[in-house]
């Protein structure tokens, strides 16, 4: 790597620690104060030459986070609710899809293939700013397992519709049966081999009693299993979800020493913090590069789209269970309409778009528009919403400390 590039990493990280300091003492969602800051540095003599591609994004960023949630996962409490998180994921994002995608073509006169590969994009919430701002305001229970387990699982739904739109629109050719087929396999095939890594990453974890090799056997599994699924067109983000629910249930069972586990979650604490830090400092920096105002009508009607969008595949859906042991209590709903934030990885789905593709920019300015708002509004007012539905209770949220794995009886 490009000692240039490396310096600006630890830049990014050192200014990353400050950030967090000064957060705390104003009492402003850490999250938030990243994305300032990132904004502020585009203004430095220098430029900060970290892309914000999928690429950066996947290969390195991505799985530190999606590896250290899903280890706080309790198997037990998930299965209990896998069916309504299943429909949310898929059922809710293809809704999600076409009301806002109909909304862009009904408010700004969008094309249907521009106004599509725009809903599906954005449909898909993002892992990274639910998990960073739930974990921040220390959200506890089935709202944050309904919230994050379903912005982890509906990654694979949205990236699948996404790729194949964007082939048929330029051209190619989908049947409906292709179509699930690929859902299918990029779900099951990033489970497999979540499930496949973790548990080989146990195998060597069985044999030492050294907390530096377990250390490094889930290291392995994180990035492993990731790499592996995103290289055989599978869901990278449901392959390490898998790896991290298989390797977290196994605390406690004496798979892993009492060293190694609390080397683990501190470890996996620290480079979720690190990850953090540059997605939101970069996308700081990317949204201070847009020029905003010549296309305010379409970024705020792409906002009402999505969040109309939004709305359609949350209430109908809780509906549909309302009389079942899956019922979702009425503000429990709200904070699932409300925290749905969009972020890093809808950009990089957006930047990710062919050059050839009709109504790429104005797609990729509407999804930094929308990203604007989830960061600036949605994450700064989530938590008040849930302290007021009293969901969160009316108390600071605790600073630190290592991350808490799943403990199985």
């Amino acid at each position: 790597m490009d000692p240039h590039v490396i310096e600006q990493l630890i830049l990014l990280i050192v200014t990353g620690a400050v950030v967090a300091i000064a957060a705390r003492r104003l009492k402003i969602p850490y999250t938030v104060g990243l994305v300032v800051v990132g904004i502020a540095m585009a203004f430095l003599p220098f430029r900060i030459d970290i892309p914000l591609s999928k690429e950066f994004l996947f290969e390195f960023l991505l799985p530190p986070l999606i590896f250290e949630a899903a280890m706080s996962i309790e198997w037990r409490r998930l299965r209990r609710d896998l069916l309504l998180i299943s429909t949310y994921a898929t059922a809710g994002v293809v809704l999600s899809a076409a009301v806002t995608a109909a909304a862009m073509h009904l408010l700004m006169g969008w094309p249907w293939p521009a106004a599509i590969v725009f809903g599906i994009l954005i449909a898909a919430t993002d892992p990274v700013s639910i998990i960073a701002t739930f974990k921040e305001s220390n959200v506890s229970g089935r709202v944050r397992l309904l919230v994050e387990a379903e912005s982890l699982f509906n990654d694979s739904t949205a990236a699948v519709a996404l790729s194949v739109a964007i082939v048929v629109i330029l051209g190619g050719s989908a049947s409906f049966g292709s179509i699930a087929w690929d859902l299918i396999s990029s779900a099951a095939g990033g489970l497999f081999i979540g499930i496949l890594v973790s548990i080989t990453a146990l195998l060597f974890i069985g044999r030492t009693k050294d907390h530096l090799v377990e250390l490094t056997m889930t290291t392995f599994a994180a990035f492993v299993s990731f790499w592996a699924a995103e290289s055989m067109g599978a869901s990278g983000i449901l392959a390490t979800t898998a790896a991290g629910l298989v390797i977290g249930n196994r605390v406690g069972r004496g798979s892993i020493t009492e060293l190694g586990e609390e080397s683990i979650a501190h470890f996996w604490e620290f480079a979720a913090f690190v990850s953090n830090t540059l997605i939101f400092i970069v996308l700081g920096i990317n949204l201070a590069y847009q020029q905003f105002a010549p296309s305010r009508f379409v970024i705020l009607s792409g906002i009402v789209a999505v969040m109309i969008g939004r709305a359609v595949a949350v209430y109908p859906i809780s509906l549909l269970f309302s009389r079942s042991r899956w019922k979702v209590e009425p503000r429990q709903q709200h904070i699932l309409f409300w925290g749905g934030l969009r972020g890093a990885l809808a950009l990089a789905l957006a930047l990710g778009i062919p050059d050839e593709f009709p109504y790429k920019y104005e797609i990729l300015i509407t999804t930094f528009g929308v990203v604007a708002f989830s960061v600036f509004v949605q994450g700064t007012t989530v938590t008040a919403l849930m302290r007021i539905l009293g969901i969160l209770p009316d108390a600071k949220p605790e600073a630190g400390g290592p991350t808490k794995m799943v403990k199985s009886d």
